[in-house]
């Protein structure tokens, strides 16, 4: 069984819904023997000047958070291995890269994963980003993005959720599929496995056609390719999600041929066996 949930939310992000400790509770109670939140470093909105639906994007405290949680950490580390992670959304500006880097001087975060949630100028999950555009040209946007992503110069461990476009996509057929996106699937599956990152299994999938994304097509082509490292993630905003379908998740990768997946923790690459 999958004991562990890296990529989770509380307060200290904008769209998080609960504090700290209770999301750490319930991993405890679920049994996970290592659990991080992974708060929202959103300063792609700040390079594009974008809202959120009309408001303000609430930037994090990163002072506070890190303070918080190597509280809890301390208070924690006899019950569950906490990890204090960030999650950096990617932006080509150069002044974003370098405050990224900034943050990971200072904080020393205790892991990173690089997310794509912007491109064209706005936020892929909103169904205002497909208006004009043909699935076709809308993936493929975000999707080049993302390989653009793979060459951040600051430290990351995870490249996160390769379908977030289609979580609220407006399409009859909303589901990334490999076969339809071969070429920069490709490229990106390949660049992942070259520079020895984590693929992440993610499974806040709404309504994007799978149960978690990227769905086992891609993650078959990944493993063909010689891709091992793999994480799962809930994406957990609040405690109801934390390990959210880790049994389905398991299942699908073994069935695929992988045999545990990989945490970062701290510099270090950690397998757990499924």
């Amino acid at each position: 069984m999958i004991k562990s949930d890296l990529h989770t939310h509380t307060f200290f992000s904008d769209d998080g819904r609960q504090d700290m400790r209770v999301m750490i509770e319930k991993a405890i109670s679920l049994g996970l023997l290592y659990y991080g939140t992974s708060e929202h470093f959103d300063y792609d909105y700040i390079a594009k000047n974008l809202k959120i639906q009309g408001r303000e994007m609430r930037q994090i405290d990163a002072n506070a958070y890190f303070a918080r949680a190597r509280q809890l950490q301390a208070e924690y580390k006899n019950k569950i291995t906490y990890l204090a992670g960030c999650e950096f959304a990617y932006d080509d500006d150069t002044g974003i890269q370098d405050r990224y880097g900034e943050i990971c001087e200072k904080f020393s975060p205790d892991y990173i994963i690089n997310s794509v949630h912007t491109c064209l100028g706005k936020d892929c999950y909103f169904p205002d980003f497909f208006e004009g555009k043909s699935k076709e040209y809308a993936y493929n946007a975000y999707l080049y993005r993302i390989l653009e992503s793979l060459e951040a110069p600051y430290p990351f461990d995870i490249v996160a959720h390769i379908g977030y476009c289609s979580r609220n996509a407006t399409y009859a057929d909303p589901k990334l599929r490999y076969e339809e996106f071969a070429d920069i699937l490709d490229a990106i599956l390949k660049k992942i496995v070259q520079k020895g990152k984590i693929l992440e299994v993610n499974t806040s999938a709404k309504t994007a056609g799978s149960p978690f994304i990227p769905d086992t097509d891609i993650l078959k082509r990944y493993f063909a390719l010689g891709g091992r490292r793999v994480i799962f993630s809930s994406d957990a905003h609040d405690e109801t999600r934390i390990a959210d379908k880790r049994d389905l998740v398991s299942a699908a990768l073994k069935q695929i041929g992988f045999t545990h997946i990989t945490l970062p923790v701290r510099g270090q690459y950690i397998a757990e066996e499924l």
